[in-house]
């Protein structure tokens, strides 16, 4: 084998080591790892080309079989390496502990009931703090009868907390299998990452709170209805998906639209 191969096998596994001591086995070493594991084996593994690979094509070959794991490992919030980010133009040292307080939810306490469904948001566009710290929450308010449409949160999994009167909760699993369950106060509900879900009020009296945490700092919410009858796609395009006539679609565009 090649001087250069194992020299370069030797290096990686070393600068991974150190990696892996150091950032107490996050998912990236992990992969790298695996990669420089799977070079070793090809290069010392009997039916391998006597011609060895340079250290450069080894760097390659190991990129190329760890970029699509490494892209699943950092779907998620990045790791940070410092307690918390500072942001843009701000000077770490005269932060204090108004920077990690939000109290854009005091109006909730003070406020009536909305008229109708209302979510206030306590996310990274909201509470700069949260960057980086993978959390992230929401009050959702619910007047009687009312629906949080079908959508979905692609960058997290939401854990919803019904703090007052009943809900009725779904989603829908990539299987198509539907999961309902009806709350009561104090009854928590887990939204699994990326799945299409909904909550309904049925009490046609009375409203209902819940409190929602999310797993990252900007979870990200896709409404289906205003995703798919909103944004412009074709009405002959959506009429042939739904099985269903043009006049029939622009009824549905026509009942999300913005009202005057």
């Amino acid at each position: 084998m090649d001087q250069d191969c194992i020299c370069g096998v030797t290096q990686a596994k070393f600068r991974i080591k150190k990696a892996w001591s150091v950032d107490k086995k996050t998912p990236e070493s992990i992969v790298m790892l695996r990669a420089v594991a799977f070079v070793h084996f090809i290069c010392y593994h009997p039916g391998f080309s006597t011609t060895a690979l340079t250290v450069k094509q080894q760097f390659f070959l190991a990129l190329a079989i760890a970029f699509p794991f490494f892209r699943v490992a950092i779907f998620g919030d990045p790791d940070i390496i410092t307690d918390f980010v500072v942001p843009a133009g701000a000077n770490a040292v005269e932060l204090d502990g108004k920077f990690f307080t939000y109290t854009g939810m005091r109006r909730l306490v003070i406020s009536d009931p909305p008229a109708n469904f209302t979510v206030t948001k306590a996310a990274m566009p909201e509470f700069p703090a949260l960057n980086g710290q993978s959390v992230s929450y929401a009050v959702l308010q619910y007047p009687a009868g009312s629906v949080n449409p079908p959508h979905t949160h692609p960058r997290a999994a939401e854990l919803l907390f019904l703090t007052y009167r009943t809900l009725e909760v779904g989603f829908v699993d990539t299987a198509n299998r539907l999961f309902t369950q009806g709350l009561q106060a104090g009854d928590m509900f887990v939204f699994p990452k990326g799945l299409v879900h909904y909550q309904l009020n049925c009490d046609e009296k009375n409203f209902a709170i819940a409190i929602s945490a999310f797993g990252s700092s900007a979870a990200g919410t896709v409404s289906v209805p205003s995703t798919v009858f909103a944004t412009g796609i074709d009405d002959e395009i959506l009429a042939k998906s739904f099985k269903t006539d043009v006049a029939t679609i622009q009824k549905l565009k026509a009942g999300l639209a913005p009202k005057a």
